[in-house]
């Protein structure tokens, strides 16, 4: 984001996504009173936030790391080196393959297999149709580049029992389970009780500082603290990213299920407005991508305008897609969209097809 860009939306009062525009102020309030630093990530709020999250999650341990790249690749290689195959399984817009600069291969000496089709979640055939052993199966709950939609429970269950029968690893990215807990009106424990491991993060939807855990057996969880010195994540002092995880999961927890009742009002109202589409319809998580009927200058044009006359803040641009005639935004339901009410939602999208 540009200067004049971050000017505009410091003049907006009125944000659509997330938790809308939140000051360093913001966040550092919410570390709390007195947090009990660590040293080199021992000891402290640091040591009390890994307790919380294995315990919500229901694994004997934890770990925190600054960044979820850091986190899941080093998972992974805990895993695979403890087995014959090397190769990871995930799903084609794994966060693994498309943002991260190809770490787990350069870093890790993972081979990374996509399987299945871009445009859809995973199914047992996909994992069928592989002949070569796995080494671990990743999967993506929810799956935040098709709109935070989530598989079916017994599709889920049944795909990895049918991994862990290969004698593969199997291992949740969780960076929104918080969210996906609410769709699946389950406990967090019983959906990543289903995995080895699971990596959640606390920035989004939380809407803490950055960083993360990883939980899974005491074993796995101490491999993965020993690579998280390995490669420079054991900081000095690591303790305000974690306080403020920690004072912020209670509320923003509880918040879910009525996010995600705000999400599918959301997709209710849009159902009369011309020139936008929701995926998937109606949402699963608090989250989906709207796709705009409507050219990218446009669109951009559109939301500009929003800033400037009327102090509404949304995308200051879109995601292109295959058709230049259709744009894409992701919209995350967080306590910002949350002060609006559906119908004022609906209206302010629909200005940017106008």
């Amino acid at each position: 984001m540009d200067d004049e860009t971050r000017a505009r939306r410091e003049r907006c009062h009125t944000f659509v996504h997330g938790d809308g525009l939140v000051r360093p102020a913001d966040l550092l309030a919410g570390i709390g009173h007195d947090p009990v630093p660590d040293v080199y990530g021992d000891g402290g709020v640091v040591a009390d936030l890994e307790s919380t999250v294995a315990q919500l999650l229901g694994f004997p341990a934890a770990v925190f790391l600054p960044s979820g790249t850091m986190a899941q690749a080093a998972t992974l290689r805990v895993h695979v080196d403890q087995r014959p195959s090397r190769t990871v399984l995930w799903h084609p817009m794994c966060h693994l393959a498309t943002h991260e600069g190809e770490a787990y291969a350069r870093v890790h000496g993972l081979t990374g297999r996509a399987i299945g089709e871009r445009q859809r979640l995973l199914t047992r055939a996909d994992l069928e149709a592989v002949a070569e052993p796995p080494g671990a199966v990743l999967w993506e709950l929810p799956q935040r580049d098709l709109g935070g939609e989530l598989p079916a429970w017994d599709d889920l269950v049944d795909q990895v029992g049918y991994a862990r029968e290969r004698g593969a690893a199997v291992h949740l990215d969780g960076a929104r389970l918080w969210e996906a807990s609410a769709g699946y009106e389950r406990p967090l424990d019983e959906i990543a009780g289903l995995f080895d491991t699971a990596y959640v993060s606390f920035y989004k939807g939380i809407g803490a500082l950055s960083g993360c855990c990883v939980v899974g057996p005491a074993d796995v969880v101490a491999q993965v603290r020993e690579w998280r010195r390995r490669l420079g994540g054991t900081l000095f002092a690591m303790w305000p990213a974690a306080a403020s995880a920690l004072n912020a999961l209670p509320e923003r927890l509880a918040e879910m299920p009525a996010r995600l009742a705000h999400a599918r009002a959301i997709a209710d109202a849009l159902g009369a407005v011309d020139g936008v589409r929701v995926l998937p319809d109606p949402p699963q998580t608090p989250m989906m991508h709207l796709l705009f009927a409507v050219s990218e200058d446009r669109f951009t044009a559109n939301a500009r305008r929003l800033a400037e006359d009327e102090g509404i803040w949304v995308w200051p641009e879109p995601m292109p897609t295959d058709d230049p005639g259709v744009v894409r935004c992701e919209l995350s339901v967080g306590r910002a969209t949350c002060r609006l009410d559906a119908p004022r939602v609906a209206e302010i999208l629909a200005a940017l097809c106008a």
